[in-house]
């Protein structure tokens, strides 16, 4: 079993946590200070020392309550291997709209779901990225014998 404590993302055995078609789990708080938590996609973003990027809808839970609190706590893990994981604390240092958006959920969609566009857009809906810039990174690497 291999651990590890730092706050870079782009580490090889932590990219590919990020860039494989695994889900994250994203916590955020809510207004009376419980935490909610949401399965979703993940994509990374390598330059200025790495963001995570989640993309959601305008409205959704998670977009209010970073809104009100940017402080977010994630964990994705391999779904082939679940004793290779990550946990990141962090915060939402910036919520990117428009077309950067529109065109990340169809990368997203891509990478998931082998379709060239996001299907389950609503009529109306506009796309935020949340972009997560990481405090505190975990990693534990363990591969359980077959």
């Amino acid at each position: 079993m291999t651990q590890s404590n730092n706050n870079k993302i782009n580490d090889p055995s932590i990219k590919k946590l990020f860039e494989g078609r695994n889900f994250v789990s994203i916590s955020t708080l809510m207004r009376d200070g419980t935490p909610q938590i949401t399965p979703t996609w993940v994509d990374i973003e390598e330059q200025n020392g790495g963001h995570i990027l989640v993309n959601t809808a305008m409205g959704r839970i998670k977009q209010r309550n970073v809104s009100r609190n940017p402080n977010v706590a994630l964990a994705v893990f391999d779904q082939s291997n679940p004793y290779d994981m990550v946990s990141v604390r962090g915060k939402v240092v910036e919520q990117v709209t428009g077309d950067t958006a529109d065109k990340h959920i169809d990368k997203l969609a891509k990478k998931y779901l082998g379709k060239d566009e996001y299907p389950g857009r609503s009529p109306g809906e506009k796309r935020v990225i949340l972009k997560i810039k990481p405090e505190h990174v975990f990693h534990m690497g363990y591969t359980a014998p077959s």
